[in-house]
């Protein structure tokens, strides 16, 4: 019987990605998805870890299971690491992918591309019944593209160009991205902490 495991997201990307990575190790993912009745949580921290440990202990405290849950976001060097903790609903509160992505592009008009370095970073946090929790981290490297490229991936994937693939992260495979996204990266540092996910 495969163990399971509650990841505390409604954000059917994120789900696909942390199933597909969770599967490998014969892993049982449940999410927020399969709990309609959960009222969404309001993600009013200044940290992504703050933010990802509010989640994961709200919906540990409701189940009495462990449970992760990740805070992500886009940060661009050029804009002072906007928009960071505010990247899902950079353009408004929407969380609107098109709007953000037009948002980050305006707002590197004229930068040159040398210049529009950024990386995706991604906090889980990590919550057990008892409120014993943990934190792991990760991030991707890469650049923001002049213009969308790609229509695979979510968010700001079709802007993130990996320049050691030539290509964005919205054209490359789902396999490929889950081997380097900012979240497999977190994951591998959780799945090192081997009492914790065995």
């Amino acid at each position: 019987m495969s163990q399971q495991i509650i990841i505390a997201t409604k954000n059917l990307g994120k789900a696909k990605e942390l199933q597909a990575i969770f599967a490998e190790d014969g892993w049982e993912v449940k999410t927020l998805l399969d709990y309609p009745e959960v009222p969404d949580i309001v993600e009013d921290g200044s940290t992504f870890e703050e933010n990802a440990y509010k989640k994961a202990k709200t919906i540990a405290d409701a189940f009495g299971l462990p449970v992760l849950a990740d805070d992500s976001g886009l940060i661009v060097d050029a804009l002072n690491g906007e928009p960071g903790v505010y990247s899902a609903r950079y353009a408004g509160e929407a969380k609107d992918d098109q709007a953000n992505i037009e948002k980050v592009l305006e707002n590197l008009q004229g930068v040159p591309m040398e210049k529009r370095t950024a990386r995706f970073h991604c906090t889980l946090a990590y919550v057990q019944p008892s409120g014993e929790h943990y934190y792991f981290n990760g991030t991707c490297p890469g650049l923001i593209a002049e213009s969308p490229q790609g229509s695979g991936g979510f968010g700001y994937d079709p802007i993130f160009y990996l320049k050691e693939k030539n290509k964005t992260m919205a054209e490359i495979t789902s396999e490929e991205k889950n081997k380097i996204s900012h979240r497999a990266m977190a994951i591998k540092e959780l799945k090192k902490d081997r009492h914790l996910i065995k």
